[in-house]
């Protein structure tokens, strides 16, 4: 019998519906396009143990997972940089002082040029930290609970990089 595995499309982004990190499977929760200009810039999709409408799954103690499908030439590894340093601004409402080591190490981990086709996965894998993957090769990881919630907050928190993609990504 033949079998093929379930995907979700989303824009120009084949995403699939299941994805393992730390040797646990992840369902995707939801999926959305990240738009500026009318351009889409990258799909992005959250995946879960189990899933969750909540926007508090941030804050969990779970593997759990931000997949960020680039789709156009226009995000760049600047542009990346600086879309993190922001997102971490507003997730923390301005607090990022005790993160700040913290989050310019894991940016630094955005070392190559981004190209239009390849993948990020920010993983926070339990027992591990928060882990970045580039095209499935792990590219580093920072260690705290309060780094995930940050990290995760910028897709699913109270100001959100995008308020339509938090509510796809949650299934809303």
């Amino acid at each position: 019998m033949l079998s093929a595995q379930a995907q979700t499309k989303v824009g120009d982004a084949i995403l699939p519906n299941t994805i393992k990190f730390n040797g646990e499977n992840l369902t995707i929760n939801g999926a959305g396009l990240r738009e500026k200009l009318f351009f889409d810039i990258y799909a992005g999709a959250l995946y879960l143990k189990q899933k969750s409408n909540k926007a508090s799954v941030a804050g969990l103690d779970e593997t759990m997972a931000v997949r960020v499908h680039v789709l156009s030439g226009m995000m760049s590894r600047k542009k990346m940089e600086a879309a993190l340093r922001n997102g971490f601004v507003k997730s923390t409402n301005n607090k990022t002082a005790p993160l700040q080591d913290r989050i310019e190490k894991f940016i630094g981990f955005v070392s190559e040029e981004i190209e239009s086709g390849q993948i990020f996965d920010m993983v926070y894998e339990k027992g591990k930290g928060n882990v970045l993957y580039k095209n499935g090769v792990e590219k580093g990881f920072v260690e705290g609970l309060d780094f995930k919630k940050a990290l995760f907050n910028i897709w699913l928190g109270n100001d959100p990089v995008d308020k339509g993609l938090k509510n796809e990504m949650l299934g809303n």
